[in-house]
């Protein structure tokens, strides 16, 4: 019988006894938190794994613990989403170099933040959380190889917001960081949706996933107030008999990264968001913290978000 896996199950648990010599993983956002660790454990199970980040130096600092590990390979490339020209950079010099991908884990982003926009003028969250890995996935798809998988890093932060595709930017509507959040978390999924209806004939799959509340440099712009008043409301508003909220550690808010890129059988997780190591039920209760918005996995939403996007980049795929 096969081990079930839960809220609690760490990277290595859910790794044990895998080898991934000879896979080749790329992980987006390997300067802190979960792209280090996502990156480390997979790399101790024999895969040469491919990080990207925007600041190198902070990168290679923070990936001392990756290299460490024994098995398997490490080698960074630099990656700003909040840069078309840096990540269409980074995404041909991967073409260039022309070497295939068993697993893509787009893990980068930024949460909550003021409102502004990218080198692009689009607005931050959903130009970095979204824009800037919907364009470079797309740059590489080449690179995925036949049974590969990608997995987006989403959040039940979805459930903040739907996507708003006739003012994507907040120019007619008010900005607030969580609803900014929120649409950038819901169009991660979307965007698995529609990638993965378009490439599984190829026998490629992709899925989104919530990795949990961590406590990580995601939450740099919540003061420690302001994330504990978070945890209140969170709490507050629970169904009677549901437990308290909990932060979980950083090796089991990557476990689902890898459960879903590595562990969990294709046809289980493709097109689906996971969470907790389990593929999510739709749950539209606004009082309960786990579940899909059935919004987020809508096909035809996934197809109209796709066409916008590829609208607001200028770019077609």
């Amino acid at each position: 019988m096969s081990k079930t896996f839960g809220a609690l199950s760490t990277t290595d648990e859910v790794l044990d006894g895998i080898d991934l010599s000879g896979k080749r993983i790329l992980v987006t956002g390997v300067s802190a938190g979960l792209g280090v660790e996502t990156a480390r454990s997979l790399k101790a199970h024999g895969a040469h794994v491919v990080g990207a980040a925007r600041d190198l130096k902070k990168a290679e600092r923070a990936g001392e613990v990756i290299v460490a590990e024994k098995n398997g390979g490490f080698e960074l490339i630099e990656l700003d989403l909040a840069s078309l020209k840096s990540v269409r950079a980074a995404a041909d010099s991967l073409v260039k170099t022309g070497e295939k991908f068993d697993l893509v884990i787009a893990n980068a982003g930024v949460m909550a933040c003021p409102k502004g926009v990218t080198a692009d003028g689009f607005e931050t969250q959903f130009g970095t959380n979204h824009l800037g890995h919907f364009v470079f996935i797309n740059r590489i798809a080449s690179l995925f190889k036949p049974g590969s998988r990608l997995v987006n890093l989403s959040s039940s932060g979805h459930r903040f917001s739907d996507v708003n595709l006739e003012d994507p930017n907040f120019e007619h509507t008010e900005y607030t960081p969580f609803g900014a959040y929120g649409r950038s978390k819901t169009a991660n999924v979307l965007f698995a949706v529609e990638f993965d209806r378009r490439h599984k004939a190829e026998g490629i799959r992709a899925t989104a996933v919530h990795p949990g509340g961590i406590k990580t440099e995601l939450s740099r712009h919540m003061s420690a107030d302001a994330l504990d008043k978070l945890v209140e409301e969170l709490n507050a508003k629970r169904p009677a008999g549901t437990p308290e909220f909990t932060f979980k550690s950083i090796p089991q808010g990557a476990a689902t990264s890898v459960w879903a890129g590595v562990k969990a059988p294709a046809d289980l997780v493709g097109g689906k968001f996971c969470e907790d190591c389990h593929v999510a039920v739709l749950e539209e209760s606004p009082d309960l913290r786990s579940g899909v918005r059935a919004y987020a996995l809508d096909g035809e939403h996934a197809k109209a978000l796709w066409a916008k996007s590829e609208e607001m980049v200028g770019e077609r795929f």
